[in-house]
């Protein structure tokens, strides 16, 4: 899988190249290719934004840069083109899931008030958001999504490391417990120290409905509204 990223601040994504992103990079597993909008700006002084017709507060990022930028890394719009913005539809672990299938992401970040209406009518094929608050630009909310979609492709992750994990099933993840058994004061539940796999596994599914009733009660109804 290929994911270009689309920025003016091309500096913030060096946390793409540590861990197991960087990893599965540096393996030919993962290309991640981050363009700055500015290097496709017509203007003598490289500005990429201005004032909004209409008036307000801030500055918006003019078109040609954005529409430049996105036709050269992807000329022939055989990617999934996508925006970072509060005004998306919020990313779910199925959209991830459904994104992980495409051979090509062109992820936007905008700036400061956001981006030229236009950008988005000619060159975006969805808007996504991260989340019901609003951040100061679409940088980290891109790095959001590339790591949710990356632990998809395969070799990325171990097989296992997808399975039985919050939304893999609709529930919330159990609690995870390691060495030592005892720490100040606390201790490790005697079922997953007795070997019994059956009630392992009976006391995890448990405490995940317990887990989500608690922190996530909307993911145990159904469309009716009522409990599932």
């Amino acid at each position: 899988m290929k994911i270009t990223i689309l920025t003016l601040f091309p500096e913030m994504f060096s946390a793409l190249g540590a861990s197991i992103l960087g990893r599965a990079r540096k393996e030919n597993k993962l290309e991640v290719e981050i363009a700055d909008i500015r290097d496709y700006t017509e203007d003598k002084h490289l500005k990429c934004d201005d004032y909004p017709f209409g008036g307000g507060a801030g500055m918006v990022m003019m078109v040609q840069p954005i529409g430049s930028a996105i036709e050269a890394v992807d000329p022939g719009h055989g990617a999934r083109r996508i925006y970072l913005s509060p005004k998306g539809k919020t990313l779910t672990q199925e959209r991830v899931v459904a994104l992980s299938g495409e051979e090509h992401l062109v992820l936007l970040c905008g700036h400061y008030e956001g981006v030229d209406q236009r950008a988005i009518d000619l060159f975006i094929d969805e808007e996504i958001s991260v989340g019901d608050y609003v951040l100061t630009g679409g940088e980290l909310p891109a790095m959001v999504l590339t790591d949710a979609v990356a632990r998809y492709v395969d070799g990325v992750l171990s097989p296992g490391s997808l399975v039985d994990e919050s939304f893999s099933d609709g529930l919330l993840e159990y609690p995870h417990y390691t060495r030592p058994v005892e720490y100040r004061g606390l201790t490790v539940p005697e079922v997953l120290r007795s070997g019994n796999h059956a009630e392992i596994d009976r006391w995890r599914r448990e405490k995940a409905l317990e887990i989500t009733q608690r922190n996530r009660p909307d993911l145990l109804k159904g469309p009716d509204g009522n409990n599932v």
